[in-house]
């Protein structure tokens, strides 16, 4: 299993890299114009047609999976990187650590917690972290 879970690991991150690219680019532009001026030969036919509709479909569908790959790999990443950040800085609050891991709601409560918090700190001042001020706000 673990050799099939990497062949399509490797597939698709050449894939996305190829989707992503110039020369993706312009071979999706090529199959268009070669379909667009392949039409007069099958007189525009409904066969035609459904040609180009279903292979962009296919793409289509192969290409949201390769995206929402992509996304997710990406925020793992970014997020294992604010996590070593915040961890690392002193003054940081550890409890932010795998906030990602939360619901909507609980985000959303955070969210507006810190706004609260922002316009009551002095930003004149030196840096806090969410506990400094919630001490001074108290």
């Amino acid at each position: 299993m673990k050799i099939i879970s990497r062949f399509f690991e490797k597939l698709s991150v050449k894939c996305t890299e190829f989707a992503g690219s110039s020369a993706g680019f312009a071979t999706a532009l090529t199959i268009v114009v070669v379909w667009a001026l392949s039409g007069p030969a099958f007189k525009y036919s409904e066969t035609w047609q459904i040609v180009i509709n279903t292979a962009t479909t296919i793409v289509t569908f192969l290409m949201v999976f390769l995206i929402q790959r992509s996304q997710n790999k990406d925020m793992v990443a970014l997020n294992a990187k604010l996590n070593e950040l915040i961890a690392a800085n002193e003054g940081a609050s550890n409890r932010l650590v795998n906030i990602e891991d939360l619901d909507e709601d609980d985000l959303a409560e955070i969210r507006n917690r810190y706004h609260s918090l922002s316009d009551k700190s002095d930003t004149s001042k030196a840096r806090k972290s969410i506990e400094d001020v919630e001490q001074q706000t108290a």
